[in-house]
């Protein structure tokens, strides 16, 4: 496939019609990727910004002793690397297939920065978009400096709850349906499988949640 279709599926770009890309077709490709494939490193020059067509992508960096960070676990319809439309140079994270198969659409910062300029309030829908991803960063940075991983999961639970879930009309419960497995979680809150099991057992023991592999359910009514 050789378009910018896909903006059509990225609430982001909604805001941009088609004929206003259709000139760029010719030149994007879908570049593919395998689990553990790295989509570029740390120090890597930032030419770039990425949208997820198929599977997730892992973002982190590597401390000073080795150890490696996960800032945010992406999937279909979101975008990364965007910090180079703000003019950064290097990557100051590296990007990981996390799945086989991974499908994604690079898209050249020039020509971003093109679109930006046909149309601003696509543009402005951007940098609201890279106001809100940092803030989101931010938040959880502080979670993994100050909270015990119980609480950090259930602050999760909210973000989980703003992006995928909705209500019963039943019971009124949350339902989540969420692409993540248990190991994508318990990177993104800063612990291991065997603890994120030890909490999720807990939370359902105490009936405040029941899981599946991909949903959650949250009573609303646990007494």
């Amino acid at each position: 496939m050789k378009s910018l279709w896909f903006f059509d599926d990225v609430n982001l770009f909604k805001m941009l019609c088609p004929h206003k890309f259709k000139a760029y077709k010719t030149n994007h490709d879908f570049d593919s990727y395998q689990k553990k494939d790295y989509i570029y490193f740390q120090e890597d020059s930032a030419n770039k910004v990425y949208l997820i067509e198929k599977g997730k992508v892992k973002l982190g960096y590597y401390s000073e002793a080795g150890d490696e960070i996960v800032k945010a676990i992406l999937t279909r319809g979101e975008l990364f690397g965007e910090t180079a439309i703000l003019g950064e140079s290097k990557r100051e994270e590296f990007a990981q297939s996390v799945d086989n198969d991974t499908s994604i659409c690079p898209v050249g910062v020039e020509t971003m920065h093109n679109l930006m300029r046909d149309n601003q309030t696509f543009s402005f829908k951007i940098y609201k978009f890279i106001g809100f991803k940092l803030k989101r960063l931010e938040r959880r940075l502080q979670l993994l400096m100050f909270k015990d991983a119980k609480t950090r999961f259930l602050e999760f639970l909210d973000e989980l709850c703003s992006d995928y879930g909705y209500d019963c009309e039943k019971t009124g419960d949350k339902i989540i349906q969420h692409p993540y497995t248990q190991k994508d979680i318990a990177c993104l809150i800063g612990t291991s499988r065997p603890t994120l099991n030890i909490i999720l057992n807990e939370l359902k023991d105490e009936n405040k949640i029941e899981f599946t592999r991909k949903t959650i359910r949250i009573y609303q009514n646990t007494a």
